[in-house]
């Protein structure tokens, strides 16, 4: 068995932005891991594509498993077009795919991007569907990147991703513990969107709102923050909870974005002082939101004297989700485990993905 890897991670998100593409090197030396990120590529979703990915959801069986096998053949075309672009050598390819169900506590879950054809239309070897095994075992299925967390990023007490949906993940007792705390980009880029606006860059519009307290008190309100952890969020909840709660609110798109800001911001805070160290914590930010100055701002603010803020080279903000699935592959690879029950409350430890074969 080798210990060093050259793996191709491929994460498509929430925030429905695009596919993040990362080429890492992965070592492994008496159970530690390193990486080295040494190429990197991000391909933006057509309208066309980003429609369907997003209407995915309510599609008839036989549409979504169609979606299925074509999302899966475009992954394995993008991988394949950056290999050759970089000239890659590659050991295998680590996919997540796109989330278009989740729902653990019916037992389901779906990360569309058929491996099969996605190792076809690449020809290399692929490791996807990571959370299907743990949702059998009775877990959430999510979070997956705190395995990540542990081994790549451990000189940090929280981890905090800010993608579609914020997720946090730290130490506590020996164990680690993670779990999704509510929303990020995807209830900010569902405002944008009412003005034909991907996003709103660097929080510029948000910045220029003021908050509405009743949308504000409206969100803190809903059920899934007072529930205990292991838990997790997928679209169906966004769609369901939050989107009526935003298309009610009468206001202006800069206010509407503000509020939102300070709700999500106001829910990580939350999270860090109920689970704060003795001594002042360091809290890596990571995700589009970091992206986000004025939501980095406004977080700062919140646990200004309780946690440092610390934002990492753009590399790391944009790929650690991808790079963390190429560590999931390389431990699938090496039978190990790769999802933590401490994390997503099932039955035990595993060790999840399927291999595919190019045909």
């Amino acid at each position: 068995m080798k210990n060093m890897y050259n793996v191709i991670g491929l994460m498509s998100g929430t925030s429905l932005d695009g596919l993040d593409l990362a080429y890492c090197q992965i070592q492994e030396t008496e159970g530690s891991y390193t990486y080295n990120i040494k190429q990197t590529k991000s391909v933006d979703y057509t309208p066309e594509m980003k429609n369907s990915l997003k209407n995915a959801i309510h599609l008839p069986t036989l549409g979504l498993l169609e979606l299925n096998n074509t999302y899966g053949t475009w992954l394995g075309e993008q991988t394949k077009i950056f290999i050759k672009e970089e000239n890659l050598e590659v050991d295998f390819i680590a996919s997540h795919g796109h989330t278009t169900h989740h729902q653990p506590k019916k037992g389901v879950t779906f990360q569309i991007g058929c491996g099969q054809h996605l190792a076809n239309a690449c020809n290399h070897v692929v490791i996807n569907d990571f959370r299907t095994n743990d949702v059998s075992l009775g877990g959430q299925g999510a979070p997956l990147v705190p395995i990540g967390d542990m081994f790549f990023f451990k000189e940090y007490d929280f981890c905090l991703n800010l993608g579609g949906i914020s997720n946090i993940s730290f130490q506590k007792e020996e164990k680690r513990i993670a779990y999704d705390i509510g929303l990020a980009n995807m209830i900010l880029n569902y405002i944008t969107q009412k003005i034909d606006l991907a996003y709103d860059k660097n929080g510029e519009l948000a910045r220029s709102g003021v908050i509405n307290i009743h949308l504000l008190n409206e969100l803190n309100d809903l059920e899934f923050y007072k529930l205990p952890f292991p838990k997790s969020i997928g679209y169906e909840w966004f769609l369901n909870k939050v989107i009526p709660l935003v298309d009610q609110t009468e206001d202006s798109i800069p206010n509407l974005l503000h509020t939102a800001v300070h709700h999500i911001c106001q829910q990580i805070a939350i999270q860090i002082k109920n689970n704060i160290k003795p001594k002042n914590s360091k809290l890596l930010v990571t995700g589009g939101g970091a992206l986000n100055s004025f939501l980095v701002d406004t977080l700062k603010h919140k646990l200004n004297n309780i946690a440092t803020v610390v934002i990492p080279s753009k590399t790391v903000i944009e790929f650690k989700e991808a790079l963390i699935f190429a560590l999931m592959g390389v431990l699938r690879h090496e039978n190990k485990t790769n999802v933590l029950s401490s994390v997503t409350g099932a039955k035990k430890d595993s060790c999840s993905g399927v291999i595919y074969y190019p045909q």
